[in-house]
């Protein structure tokens, strides 16, 4: 029987609260089994453009990025936010890294090619590598990574962490039983996104094309539901979206997506 990997993601939303930030981190440190946590950052990101007076550009939930973007992209995510997550969780005894995809060659991805959008410096990732991340996990040091991969020829690329959670996922069901976990501050998938309570506790493949012909799911829920699917349909065993909440208390309202 194998061993069970964590993977879990944390938005901006998350990340812009300090306080909520600290007590998640807290509450992940004491998490027992092997676990990766990949985080987002796209207001602090967004932020940080508009006070340098650099356009903002989103398409379908992702952001489109040119070289002044990537550059904020890449202080933002790998620095200031990584960094602090990491020395957060050290000061609750949870031994981690920080990484980018360029870091161990963990994650090779290709610019995305020109089609109806020119999205500029971002990766649609090509392959990961789980050996560097191997000797980690077996060693109880837990992979923290941003939303930043590489092209290996020296090119830095802005990543959907949606993305980067979901082959991370697939590319360890080979070793572990993976759980996918997507947490933000609302409960799940809403039906009405202003009722946190309208949680949609149950998504398909049939469902979710019900959803989107009925215009329930837009936005930055359609990258991320795409990846859920895609994820389980390539053996990853569980796939959650919510508040953090649902990572330690099973009766937590969330919605659970299944193929």
């Amino acid at each position: 029987m194998k061993n069970t990997l964590k993977i879990i993601k944390i938005g901006g939303n998350i990340i812009d609260d300090g306080e909520a930030l600290s007590a998640f981190l807290k509450d992940f440190a004491t998490i027992k089994s092997p676990k990766i946590l990949v985080h987002g950052g796209g207001k602090l990101a967004t932020g940080l453009a508009r006070e340098l007076q650099v356009e903002v550009n989103m398409v379908d939930g992702r952001r489109v990025t040119d070289q002044e973007t990537l550059d904020i992209i890449i202080m933002v995510y790998a620095g200031k936010i990584n960094k602090n997550i990491v020395a957060q969780l050290q000061a609750n005894w949870c031994d981690c890294v920080g990484f980018t995809g360029a870091d161990g060659n963990t994650i090779v991805s290709t610019r995305r090619p020109v089609q109806e959008v020119d999205y500029g410096f971002v990766g649609n990732v090509k392959q990961v590598h789980t050996k560097t991340l191997e000797l980690l996990l077996a060693n109880n040091v837990t992979p923290i990574f941003c939303a930043v991969t590489h092209d290996g020829n020296g090119q830095l690329l802005n990543t959907n962490a949606d993305t980067i959670a979901a082959e991370l996922a697939i590319a360890f069901t080979s070793f572990y039983a993976v759980e996918l976990y997507y947490c933000s501050e609302k409960n799940g998938v809403l039906k009405n996104v202003d009722d946190d309570d309208s949680v949609i506790e149950h998504i398909n493949t049939q469902s979710y094309k019900n959803l989107l012909e009925t215009g329930v799911i837009t936005n930055g829920m359609l990258p991320k539901l795409d990846n859920c699917l895609h994820a389980l349909n390539k053996n990853v065993q569980t796939v959650c979206i919510g508040k953090t909440s649902m990572l330690f208390n099973k009766k937590s309202k969330h919605t659970t997506v299944v193929i």
